[in-house]
C-alpha cells in the first residue's frame, strides 16, 4: 500500500511513523508513506495556502489551487483508489471502514486546517470524507495519523500474529473479551479457571460469552446493527 498525505504541517505528522508497528511496516516495505507539504505547491512568494471567506466570516479557508496542483501531480504518476479528506463532519471512522481502506493499493489523505477547505475541493477531488470523532482539532494531521495506524496494522505481515487484528474490539461488531497473563495469582486476584484448563473449545465459548456480555454492558448500540 502507498499512502500520500497532504498537509501544511508535515513535521507534526512524521513522528508516529518513526516508531513501533508503523515504523516496522515501512521498513519492511509493506507500506510506503509520503508526506507532501502543501506550501510546495503554491505559486506566490509567500507560499500562501489560505485566504478569507467569500461572504465574510471568521476563520481562513484553504485555497483550491495548491490542493489541485498536488493531487493532480500525484494522479499523473499513478492511480489512486481513494482521495480522503479528514474533516469533523465526515463519516465517523470505525473498524469496518478501516478494514475496507486497508485493502486499497494507493490512497491520498488531505489534512484540513484553518476553517477548512474550499468546498470545490470536496466537490471535485475528494472521494471519501472521514472524521475520528465528534470534536474539532486544530487540523487533520492527528486524525490522519489515527486513520493510518488503524489501516496499516491490518495489512498482512504487519502484525507478528495476523490473527491478532481479527480478534480486536469492533471486529464483528463486538468488544474484545477480558484478557489475562502471568502470574496466575497476584495478591489474591486470580485468572478465571477456564483459561488455564487447556480446554480450548470451552475457552472459545467463554471468550464469546464475555465479549457479548461486555458489548451489551458498554456498547449495546453495536448489537443493534
Amino acid at each position: 500500500m502507498r499512502i500520500d498525505i497532504i498537509t501544511v504541517l508535515p513535521e507534526l505528522l512524521k513522528s508516529p511513523f518513526e516508531a513501533s508497528i508503523l515504523q516496522r511496516a515501512i521498513q519492511a516495505n509493506l507500506v510506503n508513506v509520503h508526506f507532501h507539504n502543501l506550501r510546495d505547491y503554491t505559486t506566490d512568494k509567500r507560499k500562501s495556502v489560505d485566504d478569507t471567506q467569500f461572504g465574510g466570516g471568521a476563520g481562513m479557508v484553504m485555497t483550491i489551487a495548491p490542493i489541485d496542483n498536488c493531487i493532480s501531480k500525484l494522479k499523473a504518476e499513478r492511480d489512486y483508489d481513494e482521495v480522503i479528506y479528514m474533516t469533523p463532519d465526515g463519516e465517523t471512522l470505525n473498524q469496518s471502514t478501516a478494514n475496507h481502506i486497508s485493502l486499497k493499493k494507493n490512497i491520498i489523505i488531505l489534512c484540513g486546517h484553518y476553517k477548512g477547505v474550499d468546498q470545490r475541493v470536496r466537490d471535485y477531488f475528494i472521494t471519501k470524507e472521514i472524521s475520528i470523532g465528534d470534536y474539532v482539532l486544530s487540523g487533520g494531521e492527528l486524525g490522519a495519523a489515527v486513520l493510518c495506524d488503524a489501516i496499516i496494522r491490518l495489512i498482512p505481515g504487519v502484525l507478528g500474529n495476523e490473527t491478532s487484528a481479527l480478534t480486536d474490539s469492533f471486529q464483528d461488531n463486538m468488544l474484545a473479551p477480558p484478557i489475562y497473563t502471568k502470574p496466575r495469582e497476584y495478591k489474591g486476584m486470580t485468572v478465571p479457571e477456564v483459561l488455564c484448563s487447556g480446554n480450548f473449545p470451552e475457552i472459545d465459548k467463554w471468550r464469546e460469552e464475555q465479549a457479548y456480555k461486555r458489548t451489551q454492558q458498554r456498547r449495546p448500540d453495536l448489537l443493534k446493527d
